[in-house]
């Protein structure tokens, strides 16, 4: 067996046993890698907890550390327990919120614009970063690579971040639709990391010759780990996207949504919130703006990508 594919088999089995993070003492939180759990329901006089569902597909070891800090500040604010219910990848948020398990949740932008579920979901707020509530989907290749274009992608090794990303896989997708292509015969072979750092060190390893994600995560990545970013280079810009909001369900008590509302819009306004959400490549939330998504939301119908 050649060297690169012994490491792509083991690039392949870390991203997806390497996702798991340690409990907090502060934050009550529920690890994704456990198969099923139930939170329990409050004793009697306990206020009902606040159940936040998230997917961190963005160095989950670290960032978890950032919602724990949100978390405990939504507690803080509204006077109840706050449970962060963790998941791998963006369906089984979807999951969670079509079941009626999380109250709210940070998705993305691909897992809002692609949910379909029963109990219906309504943006409660988006983060802003920059002045900005946009973000570019960008690809990358090895800053070595020869390749110059997406057209010279054709054939090769391509890292998507997960089915439901919008920049780590639809914005490819839909490129790839308006040359009446599809990524099973434009690659010859893709896979998922679940993570935007993991395809970042793909690409940075050459276990695959193309990824992409968005310039917020590349920023990160520069801040972060400019030595592993220093290794890769943009070759195209896909567009322009809105960011990642938080959803809630749809039928929360009216006054339970404003106030959440009112916790998200000025958390930024705490100096131990801000830092977190700053660790998170967010400035502040900011009133969502729905016909932003529209456009995504047929992109996904599209695809036929439900939950």
């Amino acid at each position: 067996m050649r060297g690169s594919s012994i490491l792509l088999i083991l690039f392949i089995l870390s991203a997806g046993l390497l996702g798991g993070c340690g409990s907090s003492e502060k934050t009550p939180y529920i690890d994704f890698r456990r198969s099923s759990e139930t939170v329990l329901a409050p004793s009697k006089g306990e206020a009902e907890p606040v159940r936040i569902g998230l997917a961190t597909v963005m160095s989950p070891q670290e960032t978890i550390g950032y919602y724990r800090t949100i978390a405990d500040y939504v507690s803080r604010q509204t006077g109840r327990p706050a449970v962060l219910i963790q998941r791998k990848t963006y369906a089984e948020v979807n999951m969670l919120l079509a079941n009626g398990e999380v109250d709210i949740a940070f998705s993305s932008t691909g897992a809002f614009s692609a949910y379909r579920g029963i109990n219906e979901i309504e943006l409660l707020a988006m983060a802003e970063h920059g002045g900005n509530s946009l973000y570019d989907a960008e690809v990358i290749v090895h800053k070595d690579s020869t390749i110059q274009s997406l057209d010279d992608l054709q054939g090769k090794t391509f890292a998507f971040t997960d089915p439901l990303s919008y920049s780590g896989h639809m914005a490819i997708e839909g490129y790839l639709h308006t040359r009446n292509t599809l990524p099973e015969r434009f690659f010859k072979r893709y896979f998922y990391t679940y993570s935007h750092d993991k395809s970042l060190w793909a690409v940075a390893n050459k276990i695959a010759d193309g990824a992409s994600f968005d310039s917020q995560i590349y920023e990160y990545a520069q801040q972060k780990d400019p030595e592993l970013a220093d290794q890769v280079r943009i070759i195209a810009v896909i567009g322009r996207a809105p960011t990642g909001p938080i959803v809630v369900q749809k039928s929360l008590n009216p006054d339970q949504k404003e106030l959440l509302r009112e916790v998200f819009i000025h958390m930024h306004e705490d100096l131990k919130a801000s830092g977190a959400m700053r660790g998170l490549i967010i400035d502040r939330f900011v009133m969502p703006v729905p016909e932003l998504y529209e456009p995504l939301r047929k992109l996904y119908d599209r695809a036929s990508t439900i939950l």
